[in-house]
Parts: structure tokens; C-alpha cells; sequence
């Protein structure tokens, strides 16, 4: 009788185990994608019943999903009040939100998205052409998405068992809306902390200034980093730039890592919980697929994986504002105030490149060693500047 029993027991455990057998992930779509300075995805796909093609921003860092105010206009697309507030390193602002909504891209159609609405009018300022949106977990959520850098192709799979290719590594993070990872930094200090996985950020790593404080993880009578701005959906922020020695993450170990530390004073980084983020500009080295109905991340290194970083720093901020090319920024003391630049000045040519293309100048100035030859028009005259291209490391 106990043998039985146990065989029956065996029967219908081997039974249930069958009966919840996930079935496999089948793709859904395919999409081709553009990379921006500091390794931003951009993507083209469409609204509700409207024709254009819109650029959205691929972003783990985004824990919901938008449309920029100024596309609304365009559209005619109608908007409501809401009660949610966004936070970025900037502030904190109410936003409007068009509801139940359909997202089409090739082969697929995803409906009833609450697309909330913000002013993308800075990051068509640093990019250089319109960024109409901004698709975060309320797309990843729903399926499996792989983000592939050799090919530049987003695969989009339903939910399901997936077979993972061999050679990279699998993590498990935690998930509220945003992907988190455990890595271990090292400079004065070894300190293992936690940090958003943003692919929306374009930089190496983004830490708090507490965290810095509180670890005591620079040494800052022997490092002292350099001062510079950086723009946000929120607007200006002024940050400090330097590099980590070390940063490790799962099998994966980089050094000398370009890093901004900020005063998180609206604490977007959680903080003690988080020390900060990590950008695109590190995990761009990854073909990534992101499973969060499992709470996985699989990670293979791409042909970008050693690439070299950027360590340029000119103090010289550039927007694409009006159609052209102006100066916003010039951080006093920097290679810029050196070399004569003033803001309001518009970049006509940067190392005889003259295509008033943001994304080609940015490039350009990134040749750390070098002096780069650089014209503007400033009240009607041409002037010829020498910009020094220094190096934070």
C-alpha cells in the first residue's frame, strides 16, 4: 500500500510538473535600431492610428512609457491630467498621460499603453533630431526583448522558456519597474553596492555623491575630478567627472571606467539602497536579453566589448538648438574658456568637418591628445578656435 501510494504520488507530481510546462518564447518582431552618442538606442515605430514614424529611446532606466509634449501638439493627440510625478536628476514634475493607447511596430501591435507625456525638447537638444518618446518597462514587461549591437536588430519574443546562446552570463536582478545589479567597485576603497541597469543613460557609471562620501571611495587629495554639465528630461546638472580603477560586474572586469558623481538631492538613485547607475555607454559592449518575467538578464559580450572608453574633456557643451549647432556651456577654467569660446557661439565646422551633424562634432572631440580645429560664427564673423582635447584619466 505505501508503495503505492508513493507511486501515485510520483504519477501526479510528474503529472502537475507537465501540465505547467511554459511553452517556448516565439519572436514576435524585428527592429532595427540607431546608436546615439554614449551607446542611446533609437527606434522607430508608431502611434495609435497616426502615420509617422516616431524616434523612440529604448530605456531600462524609464519605468514607464512616454511621449514628448511637443509630438502631442503636432499629432493633435489629446492628453489628461494625471497625478504621477517623474523624477530626474534635475527635479521632480508633474506629468499629463494619453490613455489605452496602441504602440505598432513591425509585426506587432501592442495596445492599452498609458503613454505619459513630458518636454523631450532637451534630448532633441543633445541629439541632434527629434526624440518623439521614450519606451521603458511598460514594453519590457511583456515579453522578451534581445538587443543585438553586432547586428542592430531588436528581437522581440513572446514570454515563454527561451534558450539562451552560449558564452555570455546570466543574471538575476532584483526588478521594481527598473532592473538592478550588484557590482563591485574599487579605487581608494573595494565596496560592492547596487546600481539601476539603464540603457537610456548615456554614460559608463553615474554615482551619488553619498555614496562617494559615505565609502570614502576616492581619495579626493590625490584624485580630484573635473567639473562639467550634463542634460537631462529634468534640464541642467552640474556633475563632476573622473574614473573608477576598478568595476566589476558578474565574470566581467573593466578598468579605469569613466564615471560622473552628481549631488542627488531629489535622490533618483534611491540611495543607501543604490549607489548610482549604469549606463549604456558600458553595457552597449553587451548583446543583451532582458527576461524580466523571470527576473533575468543574459549578457554576451559583443565586438564592441573592448573598445576603448572616452575620456575626453573639453568643458565645451554643444546642442543642437534652432537648427544649428550653438554653444551652451563653457565651464570656467576648462580647455574651452582657454581656447576663446563663449556660449551662444554656432559650430560651423569641427577638424574640416562642416555637415552641422551634433552626433559627428561630439565624435570629432573626443580625440583626447589632440587639438582640435574648430570654426564658429559669433555676431556675423567667422573665428577659428584651437580646442585642446584633455583627458580625465
Amino acid at each position: 500500500m505505501c508503495n503505492l501510494l508513493a507511486a501515485l504520488l510520483v504519477f501526479y507530481a510528474t503529472t502537475a510538473r507537465a501540465e505547467i510546462k511554459t511553452p517556448p518564447s516565439r519572436l514576435l518582431s524585428v527592429i532595427p535600431f540607431r546608436v546615439l552618442s554614449g551607446g542611446i538606442i533609437v527606434i522607430k515605430s508608431k502611434v495609435g492610428d497616426f502615420p509617422d514614424s516616431l524616434n523612440f529611446i529604448f530605456d531600462t532606466g524609464s519605468d514607464g512609457i512616454s511621449l514628448d509634449s511637443t509630438t502631442c501638439e503636432r499629432l493633435h493627440i489629446s492628453t489628461q491630467l494625471s497625478d504621477r510625478k517623474i523624477r530626474s536628476i534635475s527635479g521632480i514634475s508633474l506629468v499629463r498621460f494619453v490613455p489605452n493607447t496602441v504602440l505598432r511596430m513591425p509585426d506587432l501591435n501592442i495596445d492599452s499603453l498609458n503613454f505619459y507625456v513630458n518636454d523631450f525638447s532637451i534630448l532633441t537638444s543633445v541629439y541632434g533630431e527629434n526624440i518623439d518618446g521614450i519606451i521603458g518597462y511598460s514594453f519590457f514587461s511583456k515579453f522578451i526583448v534581445k538587443i543585438d549591437y553586432d547586428s542592430l536588430k531588436i528581437y522581440v519574443y513572446s514570454r515563454g522558456s527561451i534558450k539562451y546562446p552560449k558564452g555570455g552570463y546570466l543574471t538575476h536582478p532584483f526588478i521594481v519597474n527598473l532592473p538592478v545589479e550588484s557590482a563591485k567597485v574599487k579605487e581608494n576603497a573595494d565596496i560592492t553596492a547596487r546600481f539601476y541597469f539603464d540603457t537610456g543613460a548615456g554614460l559608463c557609471l553615474l554615482l551619488s555623491n553619498d555614496f562617494i562620501s559615505d565609502s570614502a571611495l576616492f581619495n579626493i587629495k590625490k584624485k580630484k575630478p573635473v567639473e562639467t554639465l550634463a542634460l537631462g528630461v529634468g534640464g541642467k546638472k552640474s556633475l563632476r567627472q573622473t574614473t573608477v580603477k576598478d568595476f566589476k560586474f558578474g565574470p566581467f572586469h573593466f578598468r579605469n571606467v569613466p564615471a560622473y558623481i552628481f549631488d542627488d538631492e531629489y535622490n533618483i538613485t534611491s540611495y543607501p539602497s543604490l549607489a548610482g547607475l549604469i549606463g549604456n555607454d558600458l553595457l552597449d559592449r553587451f548583446n543583451v536579453i532582458l527576461n524580466y518575467g523571470r527576473r533575468e538578464i543574459y549578457m554576451t559580450p559583443n565586438s564592441h566589448y573592448r573598445d576603448l572608453f572616452d575620456y575626453s574633456y573639453t568643458g565645451l557643451g554643444i546642442y543642437w538648438i534652432g537648427g544649428d549647432v550653438r554653444v551652451s556651456d563653457v565651464i570656467k577654467d576648462s580647455p574651452a574658456e582657454k581656447a576663446g569660446f563663449k556660449t551662444d557661439d554656432i559650430i560651423i565646422g569641427v577638424a574640416n568637418n562642416f555637415s552641422g551633424n551634433i552626433q559627428d562634432y561630439k565624435n570629432l572631440l573626443q580625440r583626447t591628445g589632440e587639438k582640435i580645429k574648430v570654426v564658429v560664427r559669433r555676431e556675423n564673423k567667422l573665428l577659428e578656435f584651437k580646442l585642446k582635447v584633455n583627458s580625465i584619466f
